[in-house]
């Protein structure tokens, strides 16, 4: 079958689309045939060596993706050849077939063409996990989102607007906080022009962010611990701004806060399952219901992932970018 794979650790010019080995489905295991798969930092990070796939997971990108159901495992009972869905992946997307555990698969939502599917598994996993399974963001709260146009950010400001939180963004251009307004976000940043602990503040009468969903690591750690409300919970999902930094225990304790680092990718296929499972629970009726949708900038075939990898990695998205076979 044909898959992208890095040639070697560098930039998007590393990645080549040619010949793998076919999957075959183990037992409790679902082939896909893929129509679309997504563009993740994790897959740049990846790419240029420094996030190697855990033990059992194929070479290639990907981590979520959508399509329908080509074969399925001993023991499979709640999926049949022919079932469009979409799935959480530990690896192997960028391709024209993979294979995934029968609880990291969701059927396609209703009204969501079957391409545009792809842009939801990981997303809304990984919000829903750490907003609200996690941090548990509660009605009334404030919710900052670091990168807010992002397919997470995307994301995070339609599910805490559906739970009845407000929620304060930032971003770096003016497009792109504007995208993040019409989705609901009130509080808006640029943090290329303003404080995100002044503007936050100021919002909210100087009381702060009830949860604050980081994508920066190091850089933030000491501004996101003040900009928190008291009680309140940073969540920690990506490093973007490095991986070590100093915190202020007595500031973190002041406040009686709570400091959470996550993954999604290394998490055992039992926890994944119960993730997926509650978001087919509370999040997928949202969908349906058109009141939460996914966001798209772009559809490129397979063969331009070096042009899609070049997208992300300049942040020039809002939203997910996506790659069609």
């Amino acid at each position: 079958m044909k898959a992208v794979t890095v040639r070697e650790p560098g930039g998007p010019e590393v990645l080549e689309l040619g010949e793998v080995d076919d999957v075959r489905p183990g037992p409790g295991e679902v082939r896909v045939a893929v129509a679309a798969t997504a563009v993740n930092r994790a897959d740049i990070m990846q790419r240029l060596g420094h996030y190697p796939p855990p033990q059992g997971a194929p070479d290639w990108l990907g981590l979520e993706c959508s399509g329908t159901v080509a074969e399925v495992g001993e023991g499979v009972t709640g999926w049949s050849v022919g079932d469009e869905v979409c799935a959480l992946l530990t690896g192997g997307g960028y391709a024209e077939q993979v294979v995934v555990p029968e609880g990291q698969v969701l059927p396609v939502p209703a009204g969501v063409d079957v391409v545009d599917a792809a842009a939801l598994p990981e997303v809304v996993c990984t919000v829903w996990s750490n907003v609200f399974m996690a941090a548990g963001l509660r009605p009334g709260e404030l919710l900052l989102v670091h990168g807010g146009s992002s397919g997470i950010g995307t994301m995070a400001i339609q599910l805490a607007r559906q739970v009845g939180a407000r929620v304060a963004v930032t971003a770096g251009t003016a497009a792109k906080l504007e995208a993040c307004r019409e989705l609901g976000a009130e509080v808006l940043v640029n943090y290329r022009e303003q404080d995100f602990v002044e503007q936050v503040r100021e919002a909210t009468g100087g009381r702060g962010a009830d949860v604050v969903l980081d994508n920066m690591g190091a850089k933030y750690l000491a501004r996101n611990v003040e900009v928190l409300a008291p009680s309140g919970r940073i969540v920690v999902i990506g490093l973007q701004g490095g991986r070590r930094a100093e915190i202020d225990l007595a500031a973190l304790m002041g406040k009686r806060a709570a400091l959470i680092g996550t993954t999604l990718r290394t998490r055992p296929a039992a926890e994944k399952a119960a993730i997926v499972s509650s978001v087919r629970e509370h999040v997928w009726p949202l969908v349906a219901d058109g009141l939460v949708r996914p966001v798209v900038h772009a559809r490129l075939p397979l063969a331009q992932v070096a042009e899609a990898h070049r997208v992300v990695e300049a942040s020039e998205h809002v939203g997910k970018v996506l790659l069609t076979l």
